[in-house]
């Protein structure tokens, strides 16, 4: 061979030699970084690493406080609004007085009824219808990692309690309905006075009597049914209580918020405070307001995805088209984290359905954990 075909050799060895060594350097930091050895064919889609990584994390609800509260707050910002204006309407009904009915002397035998405390308290009332549901939905949040679900679950359980107030309070100016013991708050002596059309002329604390004219419908029954009916349903979507399996115990976790909210309903007719038709009412009206948000951000119970709030879905439908744009655009990549939307059950979990996915590397994985998330 002449010597400059060597010559040509050697350079081509050389420069080959070069580019191998610069191909697995580059694989090595790679393999450094993300745990995972690529081949060489690989290098041209590891700028993509860090956008599939992102849809990843999406896939498995990776929505914290600090990377998206403030993008959803800005996004219900007008919801927010709105329950301010809930909250100055509640006031001022609180403040004018309820419509003072005809109360005559022959309609007092179902007045007489003992003045008496209340068993729940009215400072109590917020503690268990929107507190206590606001904590359970903190310790799924630290569970999941899920903003959306956060967000979503305090908004509509604030939307539930603030609608009920106001429609409650609403019907009760209007209608002004004495209470079981109106009598010993119009005539606190014991000694009653009528006017000559028959109507009574109350004696006592102005305070008392106006709120003896507010027995229709019950405000404890509605607040405890508005929160705790919320709750109620939350619950059931996040056990997936209604998945055809047959488990009953998890209905007693949804019944048992319901059932206290109907003990406080109780208490209220036992206390005389309340007919029992104010108690049925202001339970039916909570419940129905109840229903009514929460369906506003979540799916049914007994649907496939009610475990999770439809944003939550609807960010995911937008990732998985991102992904498929991106795949379309280059479809040698092999790695591409694929974005199923269909909601499957994972036959071998419990009935809770509370439990994290884990990080990993492969697309199989990833789509276990998505399907374990889901459960």
């Amino acid at each position: 061979m002449p010597w400059w075909d060597l010559r040509s050799l050697s350079s081509f060895k050389n420069f080959r030699a070069t580019i191998l060594q610069d191909v697995s350097s580059e694989r090595l930091k790679i393999t450094a970084t993300t745990g995972e050895l690529f081949s060489p064919i690989d290098l041209p889609l590891i700028g993509r690493r860090n956008k599939q990584n992102e849809m990843r994390e999406v896939q498995l609800g990776s929505h914290t406080v600090r990377s998206h509260g403030l993008t959803v707050a800005r996004t219900h910002m007008h919801d927010w609004i709105i329950l301010v204006l809930l909250v100055v309407i509640e006031v001022i009904l609180y403040i004018i007085h309820p419509f003072y009915r005809f109360v005559g002397k022959n309609m007092m035998t179902d007045l007489k009824y003992p003045l008496q405390s209340n068993t729940v308290p009215v400072w109590a009332v917020p503690m268990y219808a929107i507190l206590l549901p606001m904590f359970i939905f903190l310790i799924i949040y630290f569970r999941r990692r899920d903003i959306y679900d956060l967000h979503h679950a305090i908004l509509g359980l604030l939307f539930s309690v603030l609608v009920t107030a106001v429609i409650t309070d609403a019907i009760k100016n209007a209608v002004g309905r004495p209470r079981p013991d109106f009598f010993w708050r119009c005539f606190p002596d014991g000694k009653d006075v009528y006017d000559k059309l028959g109507n009574v002329i109350c004696h006592g604390d102005k305070n008392v009597i106006k709120e003896g004219h507010k027995s229709f419908p019950s405000g404890h029954t509605s607040w405890s049914f508005a929160g705790l009916g919320f709750l109620s349903l939350y619950l059931s979507g996040k056990i997936r209580a209604f998945d055809r399996r047959g488990h009953v115990a998890k209905l007693c976790i949804v019944f048992l918020p319901l059932l206290f909210a109907c003990l406080v309903g109780i208490s209220r007719v036992d206390d005389y405070w309340h007919h029992w038709q104010d108690v049925f009412a202001g339970g039916l009206i909570g419940l129905t307001v109840a229903t009514f948000c929460y369906l506003q951000f979540f799916p049914p119970p007994y649907h496939p995805q009610g475990w999770g709030p439809y944003a939550y879905f609807r960010v995911l439908e937008e990732s998985r088209a991102s992904t498929q744009a991106d795949t379309s655009i280059n479809p040698l990549n092999v790695n591409a984290v694929p974005m199923v939307m269909e909601d499957r059950e994972d036959e071998s979990n419990g009935s809770m359905g509370l439990h994290l996915p884990t990080n990993s590397g492969s697309a199989e994985d990833v789509e276990f954990g998505r399907r374990q998330y889901c459960t």
